[in-house]
């Protein structure tokens, strides 16, 4: 398909190609960003990360996000070494480095680090954590509204890999990714272990329903971020919002649907399954949400 586009998908800019990189306490040209094949992110995907969004000279969110990101080392019992200032102090570092003042993006990501030999114990890790910051000028540019298709892979049970916790091992979404583009789609609607429809292999997912906003119950998913506050949105702004099960019969059946994300904010669903959703193109409450998240913005990065 020609007109195949992502959802984190961007406009070009030349400054992308010489930004600087927080790596380990120092700030490096991009060609010098370099960590070890023994690093245990690279090996085994042993880490955890944040994606995060600058706007107007503010990182949107960032107490939220820095609540999660050592919410989840804690989880796999990962020390990043930094206290949360020192992170958001790197973080201010690697923005005044690259001289970036609104339409950034940034991913965050802690390993266990170099290991002394290539086997998966944690107590081969003894170096302590690899800490990296990527932070590129980045405005969205979505063409149309997106393309899904359902795919068979699940987000899973808690006890097998967690779907809330936000870790580099990203392989059962990138082959949800890989099976939706096989399919013609731009991205990959995955069902939960029960059936019922969850989210994509990278974006929350939202149905519009006669007036009535829906999302997952949140069981299996990732509990983005963006996620949260379209629902609280939803909820302020008197729009009927409920996290609840519901199956692809709802969905085909949907007069909207959207994707949530730090990156795009809400990105418009066009097709689901080769079936247009609603007349194609993104709906009144779509809209109505947008507006809502991009006051949100304006209030909290001024």
């Amino acid at each position: 398909m020609t007109d195949h586009q992502t959802t984190h998908q961007a406009q070009e800019d030349a400054r992308n190609e010489t930004i600087r990189i927080w790596l380990n306490g120092q700030v490096v040209p991009k060609g010098d960003a370099k960590v070890s094949v023994y690093d245990s992110g690279f090996m085994l995907g042993d880490g955890v990360w944040e994606g995060l969004r600058l706007y107007n000279g503010t990182w949107a969110f960032i107490d939220e996000h820095l609540d999660r990101l050592f919410e989840a080392a804690k989880a796999i019992d990962l020390d990043i070494g930094m206290t949360r200032d020192e992170v958001f102090q790197a973080v201010l570092e690697t923005q005044k480095a690259n001289d970036m003042h609104t339409d950034a993006h940034a991913r965050l990501m802690v390993t266990r680090g170099v290991k002394t030999r290539p086997f998966q114990h944690p107590s081969l890790s003894q170096q302590g954590p690899t800490v990296t910051i990527i932070m590129e000028h980045s405005k969205p540019k979505i063409a149309r509204p997106i393309r899904l298709a359902t795919v068979p892979h699940l987000r899973g049970l808690p006890m097998t890999q967690d779907p809330k916790l936000n870790s580099h091992s990203k392989l059962n979404c990138i082959l949800a990714c890989i099976a939706a583009e096989k399919a013609g789609a731009d991205e990959g609607l995955m069902l939960d272990v029960n059936g019922f429809v969850n989210t994509t292999n990278a974006c929350n997912f939202f149905i519009v329903r006669k007036g009535e906003v829906w999302t997952s119950t949140g069981d299996y998913c990732m509990n983005g971020i963006t996620r949260q506050k379209v629902i609280d949105l939803c909820r302020e702004d008197g729009i009927p919002v409920y996290e609840r099960n519901y199956s692809l019969v709802d969905t085909y059946g949907a007069d909207e649907a959207f994707l949530t994300g730090t990156f795009g904010a809400q990105t418009p669903v066009g097709e689901i399954d080769g079936r247009p959703i609603g007349n194609g193109e993104m709906g009144p409450v779509t809209t109505r949400i947008r507006e809502l998240y991009k006051s949100l913005i304006q209030r909290n990065c001024s």
